[in-house]
């Protein structure tokens, strides 16, 4: 079977309702999404750093756990592992303060094996952070040149708002090299002063790539993609208790869409007809409403039992078809 091979940060998360602590939990952007995959049957691999500590062992063995290879999890010997307080608000949004001491830092790993059509997720600060930026574009180049397929989510926060200028050229070369990006209005807003989905497709997204998702919260997600593809995708109506983890799980279900339903690199780049962006889109926002009903940062383990039976029955289905 196809692989997702994740790369980004590990924190620990320790989420917040008013003053009152309520759990902590391994996270991450890309962590979150790989974890969802784990559970969900697709095989997976992370690549990461962490601290010499028990967070660094918690969130390797929650890797394991949860079915994903942590073998390019580099552990610094003389660092502490990253802590996120995670705030929420009345409506279940939540505001991050980062705790980080990696006085050394310098990813240092192995590559996993990439074959044609694996998955790669990549995003957020630690995808354009110049401190590792060698070793993560070094790593993205293989991965292209090997035959994957290259998913960024830009997830840019406002706390780097007056870092863009600085930033712009790692954040171009993630363009480039990706075959889908998606963002949401607030990255866009923060890094080019844009929230409107077709201002920011034809001036920051269209050169480097043709399929881009752009979501927005609550409002409609919406799809500009290779063969002139517009579309908009009502949110799922849930009740909500986070939303933390929603953004990294519509990554988590977009990724599973691609391979539950066969979709190559080859077919990305040729275009992928609408029934079918219609699935995979599907897919991502199931992920998304499933996180949004607890305060975990990825699927419940319920939901991933059924997405596993739906994704062996797709695959042999597709196996005897050939």
């Amino acid at each position: 079977m196809r692989k997702v091979i994740g790369i980004g940060e590990t924190v620990l998360d320790i989420i917040f309702r008013g003053d009152q602590p309520l759990q902590a939990v391994p996270g991450g952007s890309a962590f979150n999404a790989i974890i969802s995959l784990g559970r969900a049957g697709v095989p997976a691999s992370f690549i990461s750093e962490t601290g010499n500590d028990r967070v660094g062992d918690y969130v390797k063995k929650f890797l394991v756990d949860n079915h994903v290879d942590a073998s390019a999890v580099s552990v610094f010997p003389d660092s502490k592992s990253p802590i996120s307080l995670a705030f929420l608000d009345d409506e279940n949004n939540a505001d991050y303060i980062f705790y980080k001491d990696h006085p050394h830092d310098r990813l240092d790993f192995t590559y996993p094996e990439v074959h044609p059509d694996d998955v790669v997720i990549y995003g957020s600060f630690f995808a354009i952070n110049p401190v590792v930026r060698t070793q993560v574009k070094g790593f993205l180049d293989y991965a292209k040149d090997n035959g994957a397929i290259l998913y960024y989510d830009v997830n840019y926060r406002s706390s780097h708002r007056h870092e863009v200028v600085k930033l712009t050229p790692n954040l171009l070369e993630n363009f480039e090299l990706a075959d889908i990006v998606r963002g949401s209005d607030e990255d866009f807003e923060i890094m080019y002063g844009k929230k409107d989905c077709d201002a920011v497709y034809r001036s920051e997204i269209s050169f480097y790539t043709k399929n881009f998702i752009y979501t927005r919260g609550a409002h409609p997600v919406e799809l500009r993609a290779e063969g002139n593809i517009r579309k908009q995708y009502e949110v799922i109506k849930t009740q909500t208790v986070s939303t933390i983890g929603a953004g990294d799980n519509f990554n988590a279900g977009f990724v599973y869409g691609l391979i539950k339903y066969g979709v190559t690199r080859e077919m990305i780049e040729s275009g992928v007809s609408e029934a079918l962006w219609d699935q995979i889109i599907a897919c991502a926002q199931s992920f998304s409403a499933n996180v949004c009903k607890s305060i975990k940062n990825s699927v419940d383990q319920t939901f991933a039992d059924e997405k596993k039976r739906e994704l062996e029955a797709s695959l042999k289905e597709m196996e005897e078809n050939n």
